[in-house]
């Protein structure tokens, strides 16, 4: 007999909460973040699903449509600013 295939759920990431909590916050389905940020839904559905390999510029444009910065962090908690490449 054939055993069904066990779903695995992925722990999401801190990212994938926050942005999920800020859309929520937002009060934006899916369709609508990704519509703002000029991706797909799907690409939506992958940050929100804290998939490992996502494209960064995808990364960038959802927190820009959800009014936020992606940040370099060291791991003790440094804020790494930008470089200035004028």
């Amino acid at each position: 007999m054939v055993q069904p295939r066990k779903s695995r759920r992925v722990p999401t990431s801190a990212l994938a909460d926050t942005f999920v909590a800020r859309r929520h916050q937002l009060r934006l389905t899916q369709s609508d973040l990704a519509l703002l940020a000029g991706v797909g839904r799907s690409t939506v559905q992958s940050l929100e699903g804290g998939k490992e390999s996502v494209q960064l510029d995808s990364a960038t444009a959802v927190a820009d449509a959800l009014g936020c910065a992606l940040e370099l962090v060291t791991k003790s908690g440094a804020v790494i600013p930008p470089l200035d490449l004028s």
